[in-house]
């Protein structure tokens, strides 16, 4: 019984120092670089520069980890480079046409005709029948095919001595046939000596319409207007923020055609090419593959020049990717246009990230990378920081890292073989401790009951 006892503990012992020595450290990664930090933490992001994804082993960074001065490996979240939306308004005067219905009938709405043309649209409102009951003002029509954009707020003005406040619904439509509800407006205007209080101001959906019609829910209430507006908002998205390589050199060149070999295969989303010569024009074809033995992809066309214009210079040196993972690069150019002249060189560019991580432990930090056989470690943005909001990013302290010269930025595959030997040993030790725990379960099997 003893002697199983110590097995016991001894096989506990391994799978202890198993798990340790499964523990990533710094010096598993090839490159290890140093952060400087700034501002408020405890979370700091660091904008990724194109050489950290020239150096690391693999293209999403799966490889990529930051340690403290304790050799602690940090949480942290990696976060795509998103396009900013951009929001604009604009205020329209408007025409305004009254809606008269039957005296008694709350409901009825009057007969419109609609001619349209080119010099606008006529509304005519069509004439009720002699036996029609006295006309009452019900509501109001708000001519508003002349605004592109969507609607988000209507803006009122009347006149007469209604106080009080004022309840009406508002329908939409684009062809005065069908008409879709768009909730309720209230209007108020109370006045006390010489003290007055308004409320002119209705918030719309925010959707498009051409006609807005507005009924008072009391029309004996509905009043005389006087001005009508609407403002409209027009929200465009900024495209995603790019990050730019250094400049780049053809590994070859021949008859109009040229090769760029990049360190692995990046998502590319723009290429620029170097026109050193003025007076340049070349229609030219880019296509790109991941692999030395697959086959070449299209992947963009068009006209570059660099040609005088009225005393100035106009410059088209840059194409669009569909950003596919490419790891070569091959422009065709037509030589007829006369060619890019001498070598040209290119610049890359992809979709920027960005690296937030969660600052523990004591300097110096470093930013790790450049490890083969390795899983991302990478945490969601909002299990990162609790309670994220976006506009909180821009908020976090900042990182930086402190890059070595261009030429020694460059890919390591030292650490695999060392890699390797670690996954081999902690499998040998984890094989080790379950054979010693079924050669003891194999020994109480055969021991002889007492009973």
């Amino acid at each position: 019984m003893k002697r199983c006892l110590m097995a016991g503990v001894a096989c506990a012992g391994m799978m202890v120092a198993a798990l340790g020595w499964a523990q990533e450290q710094l010096d598993d990664y090839a490159q290890q670089l140093p952060l400087e930090l700034s501002g408020e933490g405890p979370w700091y992001r660091l904008d990724i520069p194109m050489a950290l994804h020239f150096a690391a082993n693999y293209g999403d960074l799966r490889d990529l980890r930051v340690f403290n001065g304790e050799g602690q490996a940090l949480a942290y979240a990696l976060v795509a480079g998103q396009g900013e939306a951009r929001a604009s308004q604009q205020e329209h005067r408007v025409k305004w046409f009254p809606l008269y219905a039957g005296e008694g009938d709350d409901h009825a709405v009057p007969s419109l005709r609609v001619q349209r043309g080119t010099g606008g649209t006529l509304i005519e409102l069509l004439d009720e029948p002699a036996q029609a009951k006295p006309a009452v003002l019900r509501g109001w029509l708000l001519d508003a095919s002349a605004v592109d954009d969507s609607l988000v707020q209507l803006q009122l003005d009347w006149s007469g001595p209604q106080e009080g406040f004022q309840r009406f619904t508002i329908e939409a439509s684009d062809d005065l046939k069908s008409w879709r509800p768009w909730g309720t407006g209230q209007l108020a205007r109370l006045s006390f000596a010489d003290e007055r209080v308004e409320q002119r101001h209705v918030e719309l959906p925010g959707q498009k319409a051409r006609y807005l019609r507005l009924l008072w829910q009391n029309p004996e209430q509905a009043p005389q207007l006087t001005a009508a507006s609407l403002r409209s908002q027009r929200t465009e998205t900024a495209p995603a923020p790019l990050v730019w390589s250094q400049t780049l050199a053809a590994t070859h060149a021949a008859n109009g055609e040229y090769h760029w070999h990049l360190p692995k295969g990046l998502p590319l989303q723009r290429m620029q090419v170097e026109l050193s010569q003025p007076n340049s024009l070349a229609p030219v074809r880019v296509s790109g593959r991941s692999e030395e033995k697959t086959s070449w992809q299209p992947l963009a066309q068009g006209l570059l020049y660099r040609l005088p214009e009225s005393g100035d210079e106009i410059v088209q040196d840059e194409l669009t990717l569909p950003g596919w993972p490419v790891q070569q690069l091959r422009v065709q150019v037509d030589e007829r246009g006369g060619g890019l002249g001498r070598d040209p060189q290119i610049k890359v560019a992809l979709r920027a990230s960005q690296l937030v991580f969660l600052q523990r432990g004591s300097p110096p930090y470093r930013l790790a990378l450049g490890r083969a056989n390795v899983q991302s470690a990478a945490l969601p943005l909002t299990t990162l920081i609790p309670g994220y909001q976006p506009q909180r990013l821009q908020q976090l302290g900042s990182a930086e890292v402190q890059l070595p010269a261009a030429d020694a930025l460059v890919q390591k595959q030292s650490a695999a073989p060392k890699q390797d030997w670690r996954r081999w040993g902690l499998w040998l030790v984890l094989l080790l401790g379950v054979g010693l725990l079924a050669a003891m379960a194999f020994s109480v099997s055969r021991r002889p009951s007492t009973e």
